[in-house]
């Protein structure tokens, strides 16, 4: 696994041990930034702050990172994912941008001193509707920015009730993954 574009272009991520983690496909990331950065939903990645929730090995706020965000928070609850992330961070000199919490990215505290983030990325474990309530989390404890972006990677075939008040702003499949770009409205 490698980050697509940026700084890091070309750089080796480690994934986590185990079968328990499902990292991004290089070719989803590579088009969900794509769309991220060249629709027309006003996103720019230079300067932004970004929380990656189920990180896993990162690779989402990593290539965020490569392509000119400031800082990511990373959200992850298992031991391998952390210890992926951490030696991806290091090997990339980023511990002065990110941070690594240990919670559960599907029930969230309030955000408090730490702010909304401009962009959240959301892959977590497929099926489980965690992303739906990842997304709940985020809202109710105001994490995300009132024109933030919210990505939710979910299997392809799943249903996914979006609570009122956000907005699809894209919808694409990758393979067997379905990846939405969501805004909050109102």
């Amino acid at each position: 696994m490698r980050v697509v574009a940026g700084k890091f272009k070309g750089r080796t991520l480690q994934a986590p041990s185990g079968q328990n983690t499902r990292p991004t496909s290089q070719r989803a990331r590579e088009a969900m930034f794509n769309i991220l950065q060249h629709g027309n939903f006003g996103v720019d990645l230079n300067g932004a702050r970004i929380l990656d929730l189920f990180a896993g090995s990162g690779a989402l706020g990593i290539e965020a990172l490569s392509r000119g965000a400031e800082y990511c928070i990373f959200v992850d609850d298992a031991l391998p994912a952390r210890a992926a992330l951490r030696h991806n961070i290091d090997a990339l000199g980023l511990g002065g941008q990110t941070r690594i919490f240990r919670r559960d990215a599907s029930h969230l505290t309030p955000a408090g001193k730490l702010g909304a983030f401009d962009i959240i990325f959301a892959d977590p474990p497929y099926d489980k509707h965690l992303g739906e309530a990842a997304l709940a989390s985020v809202i109710k404890g105001g994490w995300l920015k009132p024109d933030g972006i919210f990505v939710l990677e979910e299997r392809k075939t799943a249903e996914i009730n979006l609570p009122e008040g956000v907005q699809v702003l894209d919808q694409r499949s990758h393979g067997e993954a379905q990846v939405l770009i969501l805004r909050l409205v109102g």
